[in-house]
């Protein structure tokens, strides 16, 4: 559901600890409360400044432990085994990776690396970092820093971009060999499902929920793109 905008512009001197910047022209607003589904919009260009999401921070940490172990499972186990006239071999990603870098494409298996492993795994562990202790009502050291990196980072993990060449190759050689999906193949379908809950979350509303847990201190503001 979408609201209309209950945001308005304000001097930044008055509170500057409510204030949020759109980060589409730079206006700046007074953060409000929004109902249920609601989300607050820029009257300048439109852009969405941000949402009501309590429900989703109340399933963020669980999310995110889920999304750790099915990661794990997806990287230890393979993704498909194939019996090509008896002979069965099988693969993992990291096998992948290895195996791209085996035949000369260094380039290609640093991308793979990154988008599959690296930076999923790193935004993971950020998002750990700074939950646990919120968990606790304790603002985590180095708030705006690893906040800032969760955004970074996101846009680089594209572990749904994987799955979707995996799938494909995987129709292509059942018309060769006998192809058994395997352990993480599963495992990484449910993963997608875990991460693109999770990218609804926008990091930047994490400062928001220390507020009432009775925090010593507020975390920083954070509006750097």
């Amino acid at each position: 559901m979408t609201g209309h905008s209950h945001a308005s512009p304000q001097d930044p001197a008055q509170d500057l600890h409510r204030l949020v910047a759109c980060e589409y022209c730079d206006a700046l607003y007074e953060r409000t409360a929004l109902a249920p589904g609601e989300r607050a919009t820029c009257l300048r260009c439109g852009g969405v400044l941000y949402r009501e999401s309590s429900g989703a921070y109340r399933r963020l940490l669980p999310l995110v432990v889920t999304a750790l172990i099915l990661f794990l499972v997806s990287n230890t186990y393979p993704i498909v085994e194939m019996d090509l006239k008896g002979v069965r071999t099988e693969t993992t990603l990291w096998g992948a990776v290895q195996a791209l870098h085996s035949d000369h494409m260094t380039l290609v298996a640093l991308l793979v690396f990154g988008t599959t492993i690296l930076f999923p795994l790193s935004e993971m562990l950020m998002m750990c970092y700074l939950l646990v202790p919120m968990a606790r009502h304790r603002m985590p050291a180095g708030f705006d820093r690893i906040v800032r990196g969760i955004r970074q980072t996101r846009p680089w993990g594209m572990i749904e971009v994987f799955m979707i060449g995996v799938l494909v190759t995987v129709v292509k050689l059942s018309t060769m060999a006998q192809v058994i999906p395997g352990v993480a193949l599963w495992s990484f379908g449910a993963l997608v499902v875990v991460l693109a809950a999770m990218l609804s979350f926008d990091p930047r509303d994490l400062w928001h929920y220390l507020e009432p847990s009775g925090a010593d201190e507020a975390p920083p503001r954070e509006d750097a793109r």
